[in-house]
């Protein structure tokens, strides 16, 4: 078996705020209804983390889950746990309409750090960061992408497409240029 490669291989760059791909993380799209039964049990199962809420983000170490719409969330854990994670779901919602798919490869990964990480997205994305709170996870664009992100007291988690995964590290940097803060 083949190891898994991220997208761009750990691309690095450091600016007024520091830009790195991670990768590969493991990540699942999980559909189903708001309260259907299960539901709770098979995000626990997969994640350990709690149902997250309404635009919010639950995250346990490397583990996240994460609301993404009224009957979608995003599953993120170690890229060797996908399998489990997705036989834990199907026992937990058995006989429940869902769907879980493994979207690991489908997908790439950033890390936004450093005092002013806000001001690159801010320059990126239509959100009023003054509103977003730690644990917020806002499904918006990066420039013409969609994108996924959420702060933390480190900094940003961006998820994106691996399609556009070398333009939105692009943006990122030309976001984050020395001498571009404001």
């Amino acid at each position: 078996m083949s190891e898994p490669v991220s997208a761009l291989k750990g691309a690095q760059f450091d600016g007024f705020a520091s830009i790195r791909e991670i990768g590969p993380m493991g990540m699942i799209t999980l559909r189903a209804k708001a309260g259907t039964k299960g539901l709770e049990a098979a995000i626990k199962a997969a994640t350990g983390c709690a149902l997250p809420a309404l635009r919010r983000i639950e995250v346990q170490g490397e583990r996240a889950a994460g609301w993404m719409s009224p009957d979608e969330y995003l599953l993120m854990l170690p890229y060797a746990e996908v399998a489990a994670a997705l036989s834990a779901i199907k026992a937990a919602l058995k006989g429940q309409h869902h769907l879980a798919v493994n979207v690991s490869d489908a997908r790439a990964v950033f890390r936004i750090e450093g005092a002013k990480a806000d001001q690159v997205l801010r320059k990126l994305s239509p959100v009023d960061f003054d509103m977003l709170q730690p644990g917020e996870l806002r499904r918006t664009r990066t420039a013409q992408v969609a994108a996924a992100f959420w702060a933390d007291d480190a900094g940003f988690t961006l998820v994106c497409f691996r399609s556009v995964a070398d333009y939105v590290m692009g943006l990122l940097t030309h976001s984050a240029q020395p001498g571009s803060a404001f």
